[in-house]
């Protein structure tokens, strides 16, 4: 008795009902030579005949091994056939078979939505609405409106839970359903592979046709490939079909460039024009300055409080005590609603603080601050002429406005300082061209030392003559050695 899958070309289902199941068998890991383990870990194997062909499956726990036993069984006591090849039972197979991108996709954002933070549900609501189009039968009649179905309600917990998509996208969720492609197809090493590659060289694109920066693709492809493995995770494809495509991103770059960064003479220069733009400039000051002086995060500085100014001195070194950020991610992917929400230091554990020290400029900057505008409510440090968070639409074009006064005209029309996150940049740049540890400026910076090394390879500057002055004295003959001793 043999049935077609569906879809069609992957194979045929050979059914039988001639089913035997066995009694879950115990089996003690063998221990190799050089093991200190003491007694081997068990483990427990599930057996089944289907026909002539036995199957099994190894588990790490007995409760584990009962469950898998207990799923067969009730197949077999509702009449089910399984399938001799796989040995699994039909309706098994009918679900996995028929599951399509688009139910896949659900289950997937269902799965990671209340385990996120704000802006990772939204980067993987981007990477599935990027990567969709290609997961379908047909070209879809509007790709932007099919981007801003996935997005918006497809990718988005809330907003599905909430009802059926918004009126201007239901024609895109019809058109959705019936063109998904059934995730089984990617099982098929040939239609499979091909389906693969051309949603991963979708992802290389961005909306208007053009490349996509590397860090982009690689960011998106990460969420791709977790998805499939989800897939792989719940028994729907038998392995990561990326796995089988020979492809690779492009490379991907995290070094800052040496010429996005300011010095500290431009740095306090800007600072100045920024001051200069009226009310809102002279609150903005000290915002920026402790990203200038101590390389906070943007998102760390709009969470700053008069608690965390630890240690203020009239004069002379102070310390900032970093407890959360405040990332902007926007209405609909916060639990709160609101367009930012309070997260953990980044790369740091839950409740984990950061001490930063506070060079003397900025001590007096931040005392300037706080003598004139003091304290918001909740004592936040910055806030608005009418208590509120300072945010990206206050803050950047006052930003941009003091680029202008500062930088020359080939200045602004490079990277220099293009961001406020850049002056984060100049502030572990100094460090490190001071001579301050690695160790020592990863744990001011939030990084780990790889991490910190990696990225700022290119900034770290005027080193060149000590290394040469110490590989000549290495090479130099031991008698010339001496002398120089000597008459040192």
């Amino acid at each position: 008795m043999t049935r077609k899958q569906n879809p069609a070309d992957l194979g045929e289902w050979q059914l039988s009902h001639d089913v035997r199941i066995w009694k879950i068998r115990e089996r003690e890991a063998r221990a190799g030579k050089s093991s200190n383990v003491k007694k081997p870990k068990k483990s427990y194997v599930v057996r089944w005949t289907v026909g002539p062909k036995e199957h099994q499956g190894t588990y790490a726990t007995r409760a584990l091994a009962d469950a898998e036993r207990a799923k067969l069984i009730g197949h077999q006591q509702r009449g089910a056939a399984f399938d001799i090849i796989t040995g699994q039972p039909e309706p098994l197979l009918r679900q996995r078979q028929s599951r399509t991108w688009y139910e896949h996709m659900c289950s997937y954002v269902d799965m990671k939505w209340p385990r996120l933070a704000p802006k990772s549900r939204r980067s993987i609501a981007d990477a599935l609405a990027t990567v969709t189009p290609a997961l379908a039968l047909n070209p879809a009649a509007s790709p932007d409106g099919l981007r801003a179905l996935v997005y918006h309600w497809v990718a988005n917990l809330p907003a599905r839970e909430v009802g059926p998509p918004p009126d201007h996208l239901r024609s895109e969720a019809k058109w959705l359903e019936r063109n998904s492609i059934q995730l089984a197809l990617l099982a098929d090493r040939t239609r499979g592979a091909e389906i693969t590659r051309r949603a991963l060289d979708r992802l290389t694109l961005t909306t208007n046709g053009a490349k996509a920066a590397p860090n982009t693709v690689a960011r998106k492809k990460a969420v791709f490939f977790n998805a499939l493995e989800y897939a792989v995770e719940l028994g729907l494809l038998p392995a990561n079909p990326i796995e089988h495509v020979s492809w690779r991103a492009p490379k991907t770059t995290e070094m800052i460039e040496r010429t996005a960064v300011v010095n500290m003479q431009q740095g306090r220069a800007l600072l100045a024009a920024v001051a200069a733009q009226g009310e809102m400039g002279k609150r903005l000051r000290a915002f920026f300055a402790v990203m200038l002086y101590s390389a906070l995060r943007p998102a760390e500085a709009i969470d700053l409080r008069k608690q965390q100014l630890v240690n203020m001195p009239a004069s002379g070194w102070g310390e900032l005590l970093l407890r959360r950020s405040k990332p902007r991610s926007g209405r609909a992917w916060t639990d709160s609603g609101a367009s930012r929400e309070a997260r953990g230091l980044k790369h740091r554990a839950e409740g984990d603080t950061r001490p930063v020290p506070a060079h003397p400029e900025l001590v007096q900057i931040i005392a300037e601050h706080i003598e004139e505008f003091g304290f918001g409510p909740e004592e936040y440090l910055f806030t608005g002429p009418r208590g509120g968070l300072i945010d990206e639409n206050t803050y950047l074009p006052i930003w941009q406005a003091a680029r202008r006064a500062v930088l020359t005209a080939t200045e602004l029309g490079s990277k220099l300082a293009r961001r406020p996150y850049d002056l984060r940049h100049t502030a572990v740049s100094t460090w490190l061209n001071a001579g301050v540890p690695p160790t020592q400026v990863a744990e001011w910076a939030g990084h780990s030392v790889t991490v910190l090394l990696k990225v700022y390879a290119k900034c770290i500057v005027g080193q060149d003559a000590a290394a040469r002055a110490r590989i000549e004295e290495a090479l130099r003959p031991e008698e010339e050695n001496r002398k120089a001793r000597e008459q040192g």
